[in-house]
C-alpha cells in the first residue's frame, strides 16, 4: 500500500495555515466522519450501530466469557435489542482478526525533544507490532512540524518497521494536526479501528484545535490509546495529560503516563491484551429518523456479581442523515 501522503493536512500541504481554513478544515473532517460513521454496513441491507465494549477487574484485567444477555444497551432513554455480538480472547489474540476486520493506526511523536528516547520507544513500538497479528492493516502517521502518513498491509511489516526505524527527531510537535489527519483517512473503512498514540510532549504546532479535535474524535469510532511520557515537560505537564485523557476517554480508550520510556513494554503488552479481549455489541436503532442527530448510548453490565467492573466504551453516535427524512 505504501505511502499515503506526506503533510496532507486536508488534501493541501498546508491547507490548515489560516483560522478560517482550520475551521473549515475540521468542519469537512467532521462531515466525512459523522457520514462514515453513520453509513457503517456490517450485514446486508441492515445498519448496525456497533460499539466496542472493554470491561476489565479491579486489576485492570480484562474480564472475558460474558454473553449478550449480560449487557443491556439504552440509547437516548430507550432500551435496544442487541443483534450483533462478539467477543475476544487475550490468549488467542487469532479470534478477533476473524470476527471483524482490525485495522491499527500509530501516531508517533517524532519532535526534536524525543531525541534523546527515541531509540527506546522505536523498540517498544516494534515489539508491539511484531506481537500483533489480528490488524489487516497498519497506519503509520509520524509528526514533528509536519504530518507524514502511510499505510501498510498485513504483509509489508519490514517497510512499515523501517519506515519507523528512518525517521529522526526533529522540529515542534503538530500533535492535534497528527490525530486529525489520521482520523479523516480511517473513517471511511469498515470494522474495527484502534489507534495507539505516542507523545513526550503537547501540541506545540498544530492549527486544529483541542475543541475541534474531541469532536472528531466523538464523531469517529476510532478507539484511541494514548501513551505521555511528560517527565520532561514542565509547566504545561498537567494540561497535557488532563488532554490526552480527555482524548482517550471520549472513544472509549484509555490514557497512560509511564515514568520511563523503559515502562513501555509492560503498557504495550497490556494494550494488545485489551485489544485482544474486547466484545463487539451491535444493535439496529429503535430510531429510524435519519436527521444526523448525536444520540447519547448508555452500555451497561447487569451482573450483580461484577458490580466492580470498569467498562468502557463510546458514549453515543451520530445518526444518519437524510434530507427530509427526519420530518
Amino acid at each position: 500500500m505504501g505511502e499515503i501522503a506526506r503533510s496532507n493536512r486536508c488534501s493541501t500541504r498546508r491547507a490548515w495555515r489560516t483560522k478560517a481554513a482550520v475551521g473549515l478544515c475540521a468542519a469537512c473532517a467532521l462531515a466525512t466522519l459523522q457520514s462514515a460513521a453513520a453509513q457503517q454496513r456490517f450485514k446486508a441491507g441492515v445498519d448496525l450501530v456497533q460499539f466496542a465494549v472493554v470491561l476489565t477487574d479491579k486489576q485492570g484485567t480484562p474480564i472475558t466469557g460474558l454473553k449478550p444477555e449480560d449487557f443491556e444497551i439504552v440509547e437516548e432513554g430507550k432500551p435496544q435489542t442487541i443483534t450483533y455480538f462478539t467477543q475476544g480472547d487475550p490468549e488467542d489474540g487469532d479470534n478477533l482478526g476473524e470476527v471483524s476486520p482490525l485495522h491499527l493506526g500509530l501516531t508517533l511523536d517524532t519532535s526534536g525533544s524525543m531525541e534523546r528516547d527515541i531509540q527506546d520507544v522505536r523498540t517498544a513500538v516494534i515489539k508491539f507490532l511484531n506481537a500483533n497479528n489480528t490488524a489487516m492493516d497498519f497506519t503509520l502517521v509520524d509528526f514533528d512540524t509536519e504530518i507524514r502518513v502511510a499505510r501498510y498491509g498485513a504483509d509489508e511489516m519490514e517497510r512499515l518497521i523501517e519506515r519507523i526505524r528512518r525517521r529522526k527527531p526533529d522540529g515542534w510537535t503538530a500533535l492535534f494536526d497528527a490525530v486529525g489527519v489520521y482520523l479523516n483517512g480511517i473513517g471511511p473503512l469498515d470494522g474495527q479501528k484502534i489507534m495507539l498514540l505516542y507523545t513526550d510532549g503537547g501540541d506545540t504546532r498544530s492549527e486544529l484545535t483541542f475543541s475541534d479535535l474531541l469532536d472528531l474524535l466523538k464523531s469517529s469510532d476510532v478507539t484511541l490509546y494514548a501513551i505521555g511520557y511528560l517527565e520532561n515537560q514542565g509547566s504545561s505537564r498537567m494540561q497535557s495529560q488532563n488532554q490526552l485523557q480527555r482524548m482517550a476517554a471520549i472513544t472509549g480508550g484509555q490514557a497512560f503516563f509511564p515514568s520511563s520510556v523503559k515502562e513501555l513494554d509492560k503498557l504495550y503488552d497490556k494494550i494488545q491484551r485489551e485489544i485482544a479481549a474486547r466484545y463487539s455489541l451491535g444493535y439496529v436503532s429503535s430510531d429510524s429518523r435519519k436527521d444526523g442527530a448525536w444520540r447519547k448510548v448508555e452500555i451497561k453490565l447487569k451482573r450483580p456479581d461484577l458490580k466492580g467492573a470498569k467498562l468502557r466504551t463510546r458514549t453515543g453516535y451520530f445518526a444518519p442523515y437524510q434530507p427530509g427524512s427526519h420530518h
